[in-house]
């Protein structure tokens, strides 16, 4: 009983390999295409994150998408009147960023370079 479990073991691993052999010579360039495939996996750029947070700044979400770029990064360094009431300033000392993010609606509100204790009150109403 145990041998036929290691030698249907040896046969899976077996095919496995000779069929992966197999495809690289069959079609080469389907090896390239599974390398670009995981390169792009990689997601955007921290710049590239910063900048679709302020595009879709104000809009209802977006405080998810915030947390879901830099989740753990975010430190709170003030609170303001703002938005339905307080919004809360969040650095990012890795980017040296700060965004300002309402909880109540769930938004960002303000996002500017530098650590930013308190934004002009036009910017987070």
């Amino acid at each position: 009983m145990k041998l036929a479990s290691l030698l249907t073991g040896i046969a899976m691993v077996g095919l496995v390999t000779v069929g992966d052999a197999s495809l690289k010579v069959i079609n080469p360039s389907l090896v390239g295409v599974v390398h670009a495939a995981e390169a792009k996996q990689s997601g955007p750029t921290v710049q590239e994150k910063i900048a679709l947070i302020t595009k879709s700044k104000g809009q209802i979400g977006g405080g998810d998408q915030l947390r879901r770029f830099f989740y753990g990064d975010l430190e709170p360094i003030g609170i303001q009147v703002g938005g339905a009431g307080h919004v809360v300033n969040l650095y990012n000392k890795a980017n040296d960023v700060t965004f300002s993010y309402c909880s109540t609606f769930d938004v960002v509100v303000a996002v500017k370079k530098g650590k930013v204790a308190q934004f002009p009150a036009a910017e987070v109403k």
